[in-house]
């Protein structure tokens, strides 16, 4: 016989805080992936990148495996920048929506 859902989670119960980690993870990864992606739509190497960010490729590569969060925002807008893009922060409180940079 097939066990209900309550049952499952009463039997072995749900840790939100490591799903919650984990979901982080995965989305920093995603991000960080997409960086990695319009990279190379820009036709550029890591190298290139790297000389144009005036860092190591060790750097472009760990922002491209998801470093983001330790990454800093400078380093964010010239990455973005040296792909031909603009990057922009926005701050959400409640239904507001405010674009800082």
């Amino acid at each position: 016989m097939a066990m209900s859902m309550e049952e499952m989670l009463a039997k072995r119960p749900v840790d939100r805080a490591v799903v919650e980690g984990h979901k982080k993870r995965m989305l920093d990864e995603v991000r960080a992936y997409r960086l990695r992606e319009l990279r190379e739509a820009s036709e550029l190497t890591q190298v290139q990148l790297a000389g144009r960010l005036q860092v190591t490729q060790n750097r472009v590569s760990r922002i491209e495996h998801s470093d983001i969060d330790r990454t800093q925002v400078d380093t964010l807008r010239k990455y973005v920048e040296a792909i031909g893009g603009t990057l922009h922060i926005e701050v959400e409180l409640g239904d507001e929506r405010i674009q800082i940079a």
